[in-house]
């Protein structure tokens, strides 16, 4: 039995890693503000520690005595400055990892984190990676993920209210996509294994590329509205509509930054198309997901 530590623990991919970890028989270690949102997870063995991901501190006994972790830097949505959130936790992260017994970590990192600016969002997990590759006797394995299918379902309503779905990317650029749950499933096969060594990367693409026109038909079909097209919006407008949903302006110019650059074709880095890069989970599999959405409003 190894001890292991679970940074993002309720959220889409940190679940599915605590729980596996735990049916194998090991022991796991969880940070989140609110154990009330992890009572399944601690009622399965989870040990809760309370507290953020920026408090070194904290962090420091999180780590004290484990084996490996799975570490992600998620932005604040209204933060009024996201990048210095970032690397916040990025720091506290670090001073808890230095000295302390843990020998592998696995992060979650993105497409794009190969970028020393232009960025967006992705910036703050390149920092990451710098910073914790500096890190003496740890291994470090980032998980350089795709754009998140779960990205896509903020538009059902779109589709619902408007009949069509629509954002800031180009309607013809293919692109990579990635189901949170196969991000999760490499993550713990990794720890589980902890066969890497060194600092390394490698990529999390999906089953293959896309375009929004080919997702607004696969999605239309599952819906019921075959001729369901996507619209490009311009940034202007795209900001204007995410800082009508109280996103904070920030984030949001930090993220249409990052969709500027996946626009301009900056972000793939080593990123081609591998074997080994490929995840299963494909957008008709996941519209099935974006049907019961739909279905519900």
């Amino acid at each position: 039995m190894k001890t292991y530590v679970i940074l993002g623990a309720t959220g889409n991919t940190g679940k599915l890693i605590t729980l596996g970890l735990l049916e194998k028989g090991n022991a796991v270690r969880i940070v989140s503000r609110d154990a009330s949102k992890a009572t399944d997870l601690i009622a399965k063995g989870a040990q809760h520690f309370a507290g953020n991901a920026d408090d070194a501190s904290l962090l420091e006994k999180v780590f004290a005595g484990a084996d490996a972790a799975y570490v992600l830097v998620a932005g604040d949505t209204k933060a009024a400055d996201v990048q210095a959130g970032q690397i916040a936790i990025v720091h506290a992260i670090a001073e808890g990892l230095a000295g302390s017994s843990v020998t592998h970590v696995v992060t979650l990192s993105s497409v794009g984190a190969h970028l020393k600016a232009g960025a967006g969002i992705v910036q703050g997990l390149q920092i990451m990676e710098e910073t914790l590759n500096a890190l003496d006797g740890i291994n470090v394995l980032h998980l350089r993920a795709a754009y998140f299918m779960e990205n896509t379902l903020g538009m059902p309503a779109m589709a619902k209210n408007m009949g069509i779905i629509g954002g800031a990317q180009l309607a013809d650029l293919k692109f990579s996509l990635v189901a949170t749950k196969d991000i999760a499933a490499a993550a713990l096969a990794h720890l589980v294994a902890l066969d890497f060594n060194g600092k390394s990367h490698t990529y999390l693409l999906g089953d293959r590329d896309y375009t929004f026109n080919e997702i607004a038909s696969i999605y239309g079909k599952a819906i019921g509205k075959p001729d369901l097209k996507y619209v490009q919006f311009p940034y202007a407008d795209a900001k204007g509509a995410m800082l009508g949903m109280g996103f904070g302006e920030s984030y949001t110019d930090k993220l249409l930054e990052l969709v500027k650059g996946m626009n301009e074709g900056d972000l793939l880095g080593d990123a081609g198309r591998k074997p080994e890069y490929t995840t299963p989970t494909s957008i008709e599999e996941f519209s099935h997901i974006f049907k019961a959405i739909y279905s519900q409003l």
